[in-house]
């Protein structure tokens, strides 16, 4: 047992020094999509090819934007199940407002925003002051959401159209060959690592996801922190919703129902414990790209629906097996 632990001491120390301070969860994610990229290749080599992959990364970038969300609110421990129609409700409103006169279009991606930041601070008041348990709160918001949007939209398709800034920002371009949607979530990715290396807030989410009863007595006012972890988490949600109606030119009934699922599973197969306290942002990343990857293959694969949902699921449980359980002392 000694043999075997100093030359698992002996493996590491000669590893570069970047490998020795990363995650394995995180690189155990990243080595999957590697190895996901080297399968497919030997399906078909435009897999490898760059067209192919800036599209991935655009259309993964609209996950990555729901998932940043997701993933603040799940290392408080939490979980915000009104994700769908948030990002309905955001994509709606911002189209909705595009028609208000010459404002509108001004006005349009902000009050998209602010429409998912008043649900999400409406979580955070229900699980910060009312201690209702966040998945009940959230998934409430989410039917509430969605009843508001049907009564608006009569329970017909949307007849707003994206206005022509929604429709730049999520399929435009500029940088030639680099589409806005990827400089939109490398942006987002900058500030929550910042946010979650560089702040107090950061540090306090963190602690309330270790143990909340000891971040209250260390002094953190871990009410207000909840509140704004969730209000972040519907703005994101909400602002991921307005960037896929840009890129579908239009909001939908449920255009958010697809990406519940996807964004948690993305923050957890990234090494995030779902019990909160324990997480990278780049994991997130890296999650977010296996699954758009996953979803892409198999589809281009011309894999039945069944097939596809049985290979989707089994990858997720062989991730969460391999790293995703939460320690025995937890």
């Amino acid at each position: 047992m000694s043999e075997t632990s100093d030359n698992r001491v002996s493996i590491r120390a000669r590893l570069p020094a970047f490998l020795r301070r990363a995650d394995p969860a995180v690189l155990t994610a990243f080595g999957c999509i590697l190895l996901l990229l080297f399968l497919s290749s030997l399906y078909s080599s435009n897999f490898l090819s760059l067209n192919y992959l800036l599209q991935q990364l655009k259309v993964a970038s609209f996950l990555g934007v729901v998932a940043a969300g997701v993933m603040v609110v799940i290392l408080l421990g939490h979980i915000d199940l009104s994700v769908p129609w948030v990002m309905t409700t955001g994509a709606m409103m911002a189209c909705a407002a595009a028609s208000f006169g010459s404002v509108g279009p001004v006005i349009a991606i902000p009050f998209g925003i602010l429409c998912g930041t008043a649900f999400g601070l409406l979580n955070g008041f229900g699980v910060a002051y009312l201690r209702i348990p966040s998945m009940i709160v959230t998934l409430a918001t989410n039917v509430v959401a969605q009843g508001l949007m049907v009564v608006y939209t009569g329970g017909f398709s949307p007849q707003d159209s994206a206005p022509p800034a929604v429709r730049w920002l999520a399929t435009g371009f500029v940088i030639p060959g680099l589409p806005n949607a990827i400089l939109v979530w490398v942006a987002i990715s900058a500030m929550m690592v910042f946010l979650f290396t560089r702040t107090s807030f950061g540090r306090a989410v963190y602690g309330i996801g270790n143990s909340e009863r000891a971040a209250y007595l260390s002094g953190i006012d871990t009410r207000r922190v909840v509140m704004i972890a969730f209000a972040i988490s519907g703005a994101l949600s909400a602002f991921g919703g307005v960037l896929l109606a840009g890129y579908s030119s239009k909001a939908a009934q449920a255009m958010g129902d697809a990406y519940l699922l996807p964004a948690i599973a993305a923050v957890v197969l990234g090494g995030t414990s779902i019990l909160g306290g324990r997480g990278s942002y780049l994991g997130t990343v890296a999650g977010v790209i296996l699954i758009t990857l996953l979803q892409s293959i198999l589809s281009v694969m011309q894999m039945p629906e069944a097939g596809r949902q049985i290979v989707y699921g089994i990858v997720i449980i062989v991730m969460l097996l391999l790293y995703g359980r939460a320690p025995p002392n937890r």
